[in-house]
């Protein structure tokens, strides 16, 4: 197994060497015109997965301080996902909110009914369950549109290979794409990640994260019920599907890995890990069907040797914890005081985070507070500026590091980077002529229950 960093070189020359596929084919020979929403003042949106995410990004979106934003155009494969997130929005912002009934698109197609809605230079809000965002990006890039995505971008070897590619054409036509990696827009971490950098605690020699909590959202599914197709009740219940989240590891986890990453300024190479299946039964007794472990603890490498230690686990009645922190030759610190990036991150001259040893606490500027608000104004600054603004290839890196992680936990293998990223296991194949007639990328067996990993006896893919 290939032990060397995911260095830049060796990403540029990937995508360089790399095969072309149908997604490029369809991007050959396009040439944007230099067109920006600012030059005809007022920023188009559409949204195109209409969620409790999405319904928060286009809030965030419409509340930019740089120039007027409005909502034109929605898609979402759920009808009443899509009518609930339009009435609040539209009650909420009124005249930003012009999305007439022929804009409201339900079914597979309809991102490209929403994003032909708007001219080049607008922007296309992307927050379907992350194994349809190469396929979505694919056509925004056609379309000449600039881009805001959630995270992850991506849960598969093949995935993530197609997204670096595409993230290359997207730098290549002058777009602009944020990524929800909200924690780098985060004023206290940005300050902490500047100190770090400088030397303020030393050399690192050890990071830690925790996320544990009791189940929420859709960690853990119940068998299918009458009156819904696989497909659909997979989409629904995205989090406990690995083809189609990266299950609860990747969705939830990710946060707390790159900003650890970030302070360390640099991605772990490779991760072993474990993890298992506990109480999977609902109070009235009947057994979950999701595919997700209730426990992870993973250790992961960096190419200096390092250790960033991760611990996950859904679990009502645990001792919840949710932070992270980084020890150093001359201090310490606390990246995540609660939460994915809860401020104030503070930084401390032993390795104890005590009152008495504190040497410095970040202070965030008045209005930028919310690292979710941020993120959209530093998009909507770079495409009001034309500055160069493109998100992407990180995105990649720190959700197939993710992806790394989990695997380890579901192969019981030591994963490398390079291991992850070219990985042949495409856990969703033809998602761009998916249509709500197709079978869903998992079956269950009789019992409704869809297949698990197991460590030790399934070690080449994850199920």
């Amino acid at each position: 197994m290939n032990t060397n960093p995911p260095s830049p070189t060796t990403r540029r020359t990937f995508i360089k060497q790399s095969g072309t596929f149908a997604a490029a084919s369809a991007l050959a020979g396009i040439t944007l015109p230099h067109v920006y929403a600012a030059e005809s003042n007022t920023i188009q949106l559409a949204i195109v997965g209409c969620g409790g995410r999405g319904t928060g990004a286009v809030a965030d979106a419409l509340g930019v301080k740089f120039g007027p934003m409005k909502l034109v155009a929605m898609a979402d494969v759920f009808e009443a996902k899509l009518k609930s997130s339009f009435s609040s929005l539209k009650q909420t912002f009124g005249s930003q909110v012009e999305v007439t009934s022929d804009k409201q698109f339900v079914g597979f197609d309809g991102y490209k009914h929403a994003m032909d809605s708007l001219r080049p230079g607008d922007i296309v809000i992307l927050t379907t369950p992350p194994a349809f965002r190469w396929v979505h990006f694919t056509y925004a890039i056609e379309k000449g549109l600039n881009v805001f995505m959630e995270k992850p971008v991506t849960v598969d070897g093949p995935g993530s290979r197609r997204m670096l590619k595409l993230a290359e054409a997207a730098k290549a036509k002058n777009l602009k794409v944020g990524v929800g990696l909200n924690s780098r827009h985060s004023r206290a971490l940005q300050q902490l990640a500047e100190r770090i950098h400088g030397g303020a605690i030393g050399d690192i020699i050890l990071e830690r994260g925790y996320r544990m909590h009791g189940p929420v959202a859709t960690f853990q599914s119940l068998p299918k019920p009458e009156g819904i197709s696989d497909l659909m009740y997979q989409i629904q219940r995205f989090h406990s599907f690995i083809w189609a989240s990266g299950g609860n590891y990747s969705d939830f986890y990710i946060h707390i890995i790159d900003h650890l990453s970030w302070m360390k300024n640099a991605w772990p190479v490779k991760a072993h890990a474990l993890g298992g299946r506990h109480y999977r039964q609902s109070p009235e007794g009947i057994t979950y069907v999701d595919q997700n472990f209730d426990t992870y603890s993973v250790e992961y490498t960096y190419a200096d040797g390092t250790k960033f230690f991760f611990d996950g686990r859904c679990i009502t009645g645990c001792h919840d914890n949710f932070s992270s922190y980084i020890h150093g030759t001359k201090g310490s610190a606390i990246v995540s005081k609660a939460g994915d990036c809860g401020a104030p991150s503070m930084i401390f001259k032993g390795q104890t985070p005590s009152g008495a040893d504190r040497v410095w606490v970040s202070e965030v500027p008045k209005g930028e507070e919310s690292w979710y608000q941020n993120e959209w104004n530093d998009l909507v600054e770079a495409i009001r500026n034309d500055k160069p603004y493109n998100e992407v290839e990180r995105g990649v890196i720190v959700s197939t590091v993710s992806s790394m992680g989990r695997m380890a936990a579901h192969t019981g293998q030591e994963i490398t980077y390079e291991d992850m990223l070219n990985c042949e296991h495409e856990m969703s194949p033809g998602l761009d002529k998916i249509t709500a007639d197709s079978p869903a990328p998992v079956m269950p067996d009789k019992n409704g229950r869809y297949p698990v990993p197991q460590p030790g006896i399934v070690t080449n893919r994850e199920y």
